[in-house]
Formats: structure tokens, sequence, C-alpha cells
């Protein structure tokens, strides 16, 4: 039997968790006007939002959309301030809970995780199936079609309820959940939703578990829809694909990206987070290097901006383009 949330829909709903969610999120946005137009009503807003959400009135807007490109065009849907506060209040009490039920190797969107930790793991595993260097290290990267898009919402809300017992904590989810509509009605997640964040872990756990307990593949990191798994056999790598493409598709609707599977060996170099890994450095992929350096001449000089570029390329290899950096900035 699955372990199960203990916290209730009262929880997500209190007053003080509401507060509380309020302190996390206006962080580093004070002064946003819709942030500050919420702020000037601070009590009366969440009050109001309190009690909608104990009378069951609670419905969420719609979102203003806009695209970005970090480095491929995205397009970001934005909720109202009122809706992201409760986004807030949802994930500080579900977080923790789901946290402890995804493998140590999904990287994204994990507090104490993240880019350089799955980097660093990477080089562990890297070390450990070539045998430091002494065999081929065979590597297999692969990469989900359209991700956020094409999550099954009603898939996502069944996986939800395995976990959570309380009704009216799933219908509150629902509610999230179904408050956004895509190309293809009943799939997707807005970008722009902090629960969109977890929801999109919740939702390839599955997947994860899948890969490590049922293909008992040890050398396996995931982050977002990128995954890598190594080994010394290729044969082995080529025939797993098969399996981790029909699981995707048929429990969680999800398409393996036919372009971007890739088995390479390490001496050769595989690309992974921006990165091109060898066996003793990794050095930056040349469009996230041009990205940069065009960034970087569109940039003014402020330490902020500075130390920014300085902790990316502090991942790896790139003496030259930090040299580059400080030219641009101290000339």
């Amino acid at each position: 039997m699955k372990i199960q949330l203990s916290h209730k829909f009262e929880n997500i709903a209190d007053a003080d968790n509401l507060l509380e969610a309020w302190r996390e999120f206006i962080r580093g946005k004070g002064n946003k006007p819709d942030v500050q137009e919420f702020s000037l009503r601070l009590m009366n807003n969440i009050l109001s939002l309190h009690r909608d959400l104990i009378n069951h009135k609670y419905r969420h807007g719609g979102y203003r959309c806009f695209k970005i490109t970090d480095p491929k065009a995205r397009i970001i849907h934005k909720a109202s301030v009122r809706d992201r506060l409760l986004h807030h209040a949802v994930y500080r009490l579900l977080y923790p809970f789901f946290d402890r039920t995804f493998i140590s190797d999904s990287f994204s969107c994990r507090k104490n995780k993240g880019t350089h930790k799955s980097l660093n793991r990477f080089r562990s595993f890297a070390y450990s199936v070539s045998k430091n260097n002494t065999r081929t290290c065979w590597i297999l990267k692969g990469d989900i079609k359209k991700f956020f898009v094409s999550i099954d919402q009603n898939i996502l809300l069944e996986i939800l309820k395995k976990y959570i017992p309380d009704n009216d904590t799933i219908c509150l989810l629902r509610e999230i959940i179904y408050s956004f509509r895509s190309v293809k009605y009943g799939t997707g997640l807005p970008l722009g939703n902090l629960t969109s964040q977890l929801f999109a872990n919740i939702y390839m756990n599955g997947f994860d578990q899948f890969v490590k307990h049922k293909l008992k593949v040890k050398h396996y990191i995931r982050y977002a829809d990128d995954f890598i798994i190594l080994s010394e056999n290729k044969k082995y790598l080529k025939n797993v694909v098969d399996s981790i493409r029909d699981f995707l598709r048929n429990e969680l609707k999800l398409t393996l990206h036919p372009d971007k599977i890739f088995i390479k060996t390490l001496s050769s170099g595989m690309d992974f987070l921006g990165w091109k890994h060898f066996f003793d450095h990794r050095i930056l992929r040349n469009t996230t290097k041009a990205r940069a350096i065009q960034n970087i001449q569109n940039s003014d000089y402020n330490s902020a901006t500075l130390n920014s570029y300085f902790g990316l390329l502090g991942h790896g290899n790139a003496y030259k383009i930090k040299r580059k950096i400080l030219q641009h900035f101290l000339s």
C-alpha cells in the first residue's frame, strides 16, 4: 500500500498557511505592480481566499500568456496573484510529502538538487561505468516530445488520488489542473505555475520507478524531460529503448522524441544540460556558448550578472569564455 498524505484540505485553506505562503511567494516580487496591488489589502485578500476555500467557492482564474526564449521559445502562462498565492499554499504542504517518494537521481525542481548536482552525479556515474576510463562507457540520452503540453490531466489526477485520500484536497487540485487548456483538450500543465513543477515530477515518478526497479537500471539520471542512462553494454541500451518508449506511451501517454534519442560513447562527448561531457572534463555546448556571448554583449555591467555567468561557467572548463566576459565588462 502506498504511503498517503496526512494533511487535510483544511490545512491548505488555513489562514496561517496562506499567510506563510504569501511570505514565500512575495520574495523577489515586491516591486511587481500586481503584487503591490494585492498587498495593499493583503489581509482582506487572504481572508477572502480563505473563505472561498472553506466554503468550496474557490474558482481558479485564467492566464496571461507570453513567450520567452531560454534558449528555445516557450509559452509561459501566468495566473493572477490570488491564484499563485494558492499554488504556494498547496505546494508548501504537498512538496515535502511527495519529495520523499521520488528517486534520488531525479534532479529538476527539487530542493538540494538542481543542475550542479545533476552534472556531478553524471561525472560520478561516468567514473564508475568506465572504471576510471579503462572501459568504454556508452550513454543513452532521451527526451520526451512536448513534455508539459502532453501531460494527461486525467492520468495526473488518478496518480494524485493514490496518494491523497482527502476528497476535498483532490477537488482543489482538480480545479488547479483543469484551469489550464492546451491545444489538445485534457492535456498540459502551464509552465508558469509553481504547482506544475511538482505535478510534473509526480507524473514522471512512475517512469523513474519503472526504470530503476523494473528495468533495474543502476546508472540513470532524469532532469525534467531529459534522461540519461550509462552502461558498458551498447546492445543493452538499444534494447531498453523499446521498453522505455512503450511505458511512456501506454502508461503516461507521452512520446519519446524520435529525433532526440542518442547512444554515444563518453569519449566522443555527450550533450547534457548545456554541457558536452567527456571522462575528465566538460565544455560548454556550442549553442550554450553562443547564447551566453550574445547575452553578454547585450547586457550592462553589474555584479549580479557577472556572478550569474561565472556561477554557470564554474561547472566546467570555460577559461576562454570567462576571459571574454571579463574583457567585455571591464573594458
